[in-house]
């Protein structure tokens, strides 16, 4: 697949490493699934909610990853509606079409945003979970989301809230800047926290085009059995372009220390029963391409 000239900046193709960089973490992602699940499920019943996803409607997933909220959005929409997931990397979409196996009425596509192949005004509903962040040009592909909604389509999507008060993302972050002396990447910038402002998610979408644009802050019930799990499953998730930091510029001694850094920190956050609980702020933003609102859905 041909990368669009804007997927190279300064000689830096932005796509294929965050395409390598995803790939590499499939195993980790992979693995802690379920766990992480305990509160995104709670994130993707929300989205679907505001996205009024409903029976025979079309339905695109950006960055479905390992398949969500790809897959729900198919329970949903049902036999008569269909669901495209896409995403940089082959690796995840690899694992999300073994969890939808048998299931007929979900297409996930090795595309990335900039290199969508779908007709315009194709699309009832456009959802987005903890993707949009890390676009590296996210004008350009917010107004190509929106022409791929019919008029009145609703794109529905989620970002982290700033890292204070998203403890499941920011406690990572903190624990190990602190340790490597790194410093946060400036807000707006493609990373973790480039849409922390609701007021910056409300000009870019504004500015894209779109209407009618609201953000709702939520709340997800992130939870491990233990602060040593959080920490295993911080590590394994952690992004390759830190684990390779890591690798090349630590001793075995500092990593230790920042694994007891994780396992510290999470601690702070046990209930009575022992369980970890985090739960994360997230940003639900909710836009709606112009024109007539139809009363029913897109149909050919």
């Amino acid at each position: 697949m041909a990368l669009p000239v804007a997927a190279v900046t300064g000689g830096i193709d932005v796509l294929g490493e965050q395409r390598a960089g995803w790939d590499a973490a499939t195993r980790g992602w992979s693995h802690w699934f379920d766990a992480f699940e305990r509160g995104g499920r709670r994130i993707t019943a929300m989205m679907l909610d505001r996205g009024r996803v409903r029976s025979g409607q079309r339905v695109l997933d950006v960055g479905t990853g390992l398949g969500e909220p790809a897959l729900s959005a198919a329970r949903v929409v049902g036999s008569a509606g269909s669901v495209v997931g896409v995403d940089l990397s082959g690796t995840m979409l690899a694992a999300a079409r073994a969890r939808a196996a048998g299931t007929r009425n979900v297409d996930f596509r090795h595309r990335a945003v900039e290199d969508l192949d779908l007709a315009p005004a194709s699309c009832d509903v456009v959802l987005s979970r903890w993707c949009l962040m890390f676009l590296a040009d996210r004008g350009a592909a917010l107004r190509r989301l929106r022409r791929l909604l019919r008029p009145g389509g609703a794109l529905v999507a989620t970002v982290w809230g700033p890292p204070e008060t998203a403890p499941v993302v920011g406690l990572v972050s903190r624990v190990v800047h602190a340790h490597l002396g790194l410093g946060a990447t400036p807000p707006g910038h493609p990373g973790t926290y480039g849409l922390s402002d609701p007021r910056r998610c409300v000009a870019e979408l504004v500015a894209a085009g779109f209407v009618d644009v609201s953000v709702v802050v939520h709340h997800a019930p992130f939870w491990w059995h233990s602060s040593a799990e959080f920490a295993n499953f911080a590590w394994d998730v952690m992004p390759p372009s830190t684990r390779q930091m890591l690798a090349d510029w630590c001793d075995p001694g500092l990593r230790t220390r920042i694994r007891r850094g994780l396992v510290r920190a999470s601690g702070r956050h046990r209930q009575p029963g022992g369980r970890i609980v985090l739960p994360s702020a997230v940003l639900c933003l909710r836009a709606t391409r112009p024109g007539p609102r139809l009363s029913g859905f897109h149909r050919t």
